[in-house]
């Protein structure tokens, strides 16, 4: 990767003071001093064009006594605090990859990277380049052509230019145009993904000019058309304005009188978090978002590190220029600088705590993310219940969730991102998909098998959605293994004569490598610690990983959308746990070509047995949109749950206060209506009785 390296002059303003704690994001002052330092070891007046300034995560090996130190009152060990570094020459493609040594002000490294290698986009950039795009006079006289009506407002829509191996070793923009209503041009809100033009600017990043106009297929097939004047259609609105909205719904209010049953301390730049038993640690950066460290069940160690990894987007339509439509969200922009402003009332309902973090920005200075985190509670139903039918009795107790939710917005797409534990030791992380299709424009009367038109003249493409959640996990201690369990029937014998008998066998993973689910056995991983049993039944303690199947990435292997997204081919990786190793398509997407994820990384073919291993879980949604996904898209919902198996002596939400009226306070409807011959009861106490039989 490093094809030169560049000598540093030391820098005499080393960090006055730091966050105590290793795993805390840079604060404020760390991120502008980590500038300095790297502008320091230029000429002066060299522009440089930051692209990440981020914590350099100090080895899992340092950390880890660190936290037994932390958890037992212990004297803390010394961690320094490091800085991760990206960087242009601006207007070049001199990209460079550095690490800062807060505690001395040394740089400790300073790459120029090589070809092939580049940087994420920012939002200073992108919109440079939309503003390029549109101020080009080529570009300019092809939208002349269409003779769109005066005042018409044209949006351009960057996008990362993706790979395809033919003249790609520029870092480049794609911009696909699109234009408001031109009937109400002076709505700024205007859903422009319905009125979508065929021109298509390509921008180069060094010289920030369009260096190619394509001019996009619209019939059937790749055939490229002369542009000629547009026909006018219809728009499609998506804000409230614009609609008839319904006046039958009553308010629903998320009401906690005393208060949440969580609590949260600010420890520097991270925040620990306590509820019914949990306690974890939660940190924020540019490019993942939202990070959990040193996971905890009532003091029992679960996980090391939680965090989104990677997702890969890649489109169905094989014609130039679409065919490198693949984008790496995290990677190709960051899931933390694309992070929404949550609102009170809209985004997070209840009793909501806000997070806030700081990130880089492309001088060098800060950038406040306010809101970036909702921390709430909510009530999930039944959490278990029984009824005593000779007696009468039913004991219920209602689930309570904690609820960490981001989002993100990566242009016309949103990403609901959330982490949300109950009481009874189990940890979901859900991804809500919704935000507006990618679209593109389409001849009247055309259909094509890749996609669907969604409006007159908008073709919305057929997509996957691929995530991958890494979970490093610390299970009761460092040396874990990963099993499988598939269930498989006995064979008819005297013992089971009528054939109906089956049996688990568990099969323990040794060598890194990329592993599937098989619904046809049941096929379950789970995360093991062999040296630690459970006291009733002697198996070893564990946490079982529940993902839903989904059609693996469809791009053929020769493909580079396939070579690319290295974690799209299988439900599960495991590798052995390596520092720096945090991103499964690689530490550089944009424009990448493979072979620096994890797919290379479980080809060293480790023993990955009783050690310490990470695991990379998969899940993904094949989109083949339909009309009712426009103008804005209903939530598409995945969810991912890690359960606890053996790890506890009986049911561990056993303890939960029962559900009982006089606490929940609900209110009856139905009084004055005909009460059928089989009712609840509510005891004098106000718990919950078995219907009278």
């Amino acid at each position: 990767m490093s094809m030169e390296t560049i000598a540093a002059s030391p820098n005499p303003r080393p960090a006055k003071s730091v966050p105590s704690h290793p795993l805390a994001p840079l604060s404020a002052s760390e991120i502008t001093l980590t500038s300095s330092i790297i502008k320091a070891s230029w000429p002066a007046h060299t522009d440089l064009h930051f692209k990440v300034i981020t914590l350099q995560e100090p080895a899992k090996a340092d950390v880890l006594p660190y936290l037994e130190a932390e958890h037992n009152n212990k004297s803390l060990p010394a961690i320094g605090r490091k800085a991760f570094v990206n960087y242009y020459i601006r207007n070049t493609s001199k990209f460079h990859e550095a690490i800062v040594d807060l505690s001395t002000g040394r740089v400790l490294q300073n790459l120029l990277l090589g070809p092939f290698i580049h940087a994420n986009g920012d939002g200073e950039e992108i919109v440079a380049i939309e503003k390029a795009a549109l101020a080009d006079e080529g570009v300019k006289a092809e939208i002349a052509k269409l003779q769109l009506p005066e005042g018409t407002v044209v949006i351009s829509d960057p996008w990362i230019y993706g790979a395809d191996g033919i003249n790609d070793a520029e870092r480049m923009y794609q911009c696909f145009l699109y234009m408001r209503d031109p009937l109400n041009p002076t709505e700024a809100d205007s859903n422009h993904y319905a009125l979508p033009l065929p021109i298509s600017p390509v921008i180069s990043t060094e010289s920030m000019e369009v260096i190619r106009i394509d001019i996009l297929p619209t019939g059937v097939d790749e055939t490229i058309k002369p542009i000629k004047p547009y026909k006018i259609k219809p728009p499609n609105e998506y804000i409230p304005e614009h609609q008839k909205l319904r006046t039958d719904l009553k308010p629903l209010n998320v009401v906690q009188p005393e208060g949440a049953s969580f609590q949260v301390t600010q420890e520097g730049t991270s925040h620990v978090l306590s509820w019914q038993k949990w306690k974890f640690r939660v940190g924020f950066n540019q490019r993942e978002g939202m990070v959990l460290y040193d996971v905890r069940y009532d003091s029992r160690s679960l996980f090391y590190r939680l965090s989104l990894s990677d997702m890969n987007i890649p489109y169905a339509d094989p014609r130039h220029p679409y065919h490198k439509k693949s984008a790496f969200d995290l990677g190709d922009a960051g899931a933390g600088i694309m992070a929404n402003n949550l609102k009170l009332g809209c985004d997070c309902l209840g009793s909501i705590y806000y997070l806030d973090a700081v990130l880089s920005d492309d001088k060098g200075s800060i950038t406040p993310m306010e809101n970036v985190v909702c921390i709430h509670e909510q009530d999930a139903g039944i959490g278990w219940k029984h009824t005593n039918y000779r007696t009468g009795r039913a004991a219920v107790v209602r689930s309570r969730e904690l609820v960490l939710q981001s989002i993100i917005t990566v242009s016309n797409y949103e990403y609901i991102l959330a982490f949300i534990f109950n009481q009874a030791g189990e940890i979901d992380y859900e991804v809500r998909a919704t935000g507006i299709l990618s679209t593109q424009p389409v001849d009247e009367g055309v259909e094509v098998p890749f996609g669907t038109v969604v409006h007159p003249g908008v073709l919305a493409v057929h997509h996957q959605h691929i995530f991958s959640l890494r979970v490093d996990p610390h299970l009761e201690g460092q040396d874990n293994r990963l099993v499988y369990d598939e269930a498989h029937p006995m064979p008819r014998s005297d013992f089971n004569p009528h054939g109906i008998g089956y049996y688990v066998q568990e099969t323990v993973v040794e060598e890194s490598g990329g592993y599937d689910l098989d619904i046809s056995k049941n096929r379950l991983f789970k995360i093991q610690n062999p040296n630690v049993r459970n006291p009733i039944n002697g198996k070893p303690v564990a946490y079982k990983i529940q993902a839903p199947d989904f059609q693996k990435i469809i791009s053929d292997k020769d493909s580079f959308n396939y070579k690319r997204a290295e974690f799209a081919d299988h439900n599960v990786y495991v590798v052995k746990h390596q520092d720096g190793e945090l991103y499964a398509g690689g530490l550089y997407t944009n424009q990448s070509r493979g072979g620096t994820g994890v797919r290379a990384w479980a080809d060293r073919k480790d023993n990955v047995k009783d050690t310490d291993f990470v695991l990379f879980i998969q899940m993904g949604i094949n989109h083949v949109p339909r009309i009712e996904d426009f103008p804005v898209m209903p939530c598409e919902i995945l969810k991912l749950h890690m359960k606890p198996v053996n790890f506890f002596d009986k049911n561990p939400a056993l303890d939960v206060p029962p559900s009982e009226q006089n606490f929940n306070k609900s209110s009856l409807l139905s009084k004055s209506h005909h009460q059928p011959s089989v009712e609840a009861k509510i005891s004098e106490d106000g718990s919950c009785c078995a219907p009278k039989l």
